[in-house]
């Protein structure tokens, strides 16, 4: 008989608290006493949402899953990874493997994943919307292989699911964010993205654009420039950038290479002038908030992503059915709500 996976609701109503008191506990979040977080995870493990305290794999064989994620300066895919190998660690079912390549190079992402071809039971893929990476996608699924994309989608190839932000909804939350903190006067923007061979930036940036379009008509972009999620390449741009637009007032970085932009914003003594917003609360965003370089960052946590990819890959990979998934929270952190 299929099993039906547990929700957040179903642990609240059970342990007798609120989601928002589940979502804390199971993340790790401070702020719960510990006779409510010890109920909290003892129902989320009744209910198979998490694994037993001290379950191994003498009591449930572990499955092995591979993710492939991008390399480099990236401080977010750093952490996701490190999330990947606790959440793994804790479960003591999982047997994980991690690969890393070249984040914008879409044939060694294609060749990482028919190298698994038969070798994996489960992969977890941030996929480049390349026509050589869906045709590895395609092969790795006729193998016999589940699949789930992370952080950024693909389209029109098969895959068992999606675990990730609304990236749409993050672009239009950013462009109100913008459009509320400038002036309702005419306003020269930039954006930088990693790429646009991402769906994810690709959607952002869409979602930025519209909300523009709808609310904000009285602010324009006027240059998107991609860096590769490179903090240098992002700090020549953003230079060259400020030197060609003395009036720009806004900046939204789509991607990765915040350090950069805030390097130039901070040597041109523009930092408090220009509105900055980004992506992913790190240790280095969160210095820029506290300093007033960056004014927000729509953040996505790491952990959350990392556990809720590891159990939908091994319950897929386990022949179990799951309830319909929804995409992961994304929240606005300013330098007043910097979470600790």
């Amino acid at each position: 008989m299929a099993v039906t996976r547990a929700t957040l609701i179903d642990i609240a109503r059970q342990a007798g608290v609120s989601t928002a008191t589940v979502d804390r506990v199971l993340n790790k979040r401070p702020g719960v006493r510990d006779r409510t977080r010890d109920i909290v995870i003892q129902t989320a493990a009744r209910l198979g949402y998490i694994s037993q305290p001290g379950e191994t794999s003498i009591s449930r064989a572990p499955v092995t899953l591979d993710f492939i994620l991008p390399n480099g300066t990236n401080t977010f895919m750093q952490n996701l990874a490190r999330s990947l190998e606790e959440v793994s660690a804790d479960r003591g079912d999982i047997d994980l493997r991690l690969h890393f390549i070249e984040g914008f190079d879409p044939y060694a992402l294609a060749d990482a994943l028919l190298k698994l071809a038969g070798q994996s039971t489960g992969v977890g893929v941030i996929a480049l919307d390349h026509p050589v990476v869906r045709e590895a996608l395609r092969q790795l699924r006729n193998a016999g292989t589940v699949v789930f994309t992370l952080i950024s989608d693909i389209s029109n190839v098969p895959r068992e699911g999606y675990i990730g932000i609304d990236n749409r909804a993050a672009g239009r939350l950013s462009g109100y964010l913008l459009g509320r903190l400038l002036p309702r006067a005419p306003a020269k923007l930039a954006l930088f993205a990693g790429s646009l061979s991402y769906r994810g930036h690709e959607e952002r940036e869409m979602g930025f654009r519209h909300i523009l379009r709808e609310s904000y008509a009285n602010l324009s972009v006027v240059e998107l420039r991609e860096v590769h999620d490179d903090d240098e390449a992002a700090y020549t741009e953003a230079r060259a950038l400020l030197h060609e637009y003395p009036d720009l007032a806004g900046i939204y970085n789509i991607g990765a290479g915040n350090r950069g932009i805030a390097r130039a914003l901070e040597e041109s003594g523009r930092a408090q002038q220009i509105v900055f917003i980004g992506h992913e609360l790190t240790d280095h965003t969160r210095r820029f908030l506290l300093s007033g370089t960056m004014d927000a960052v729509i953040d996505q946590n790491p952990h959350v992503e990392a556990r809720d990819a590891v159990d939908q890959l091994a319950r897929t990979v386990r022949g179990e059915t799951l309830k319909a998934y929804l995409p992961i929270r994304v929240q606005a952190i300013f330098k007043e709500n910097i979470p600790e």
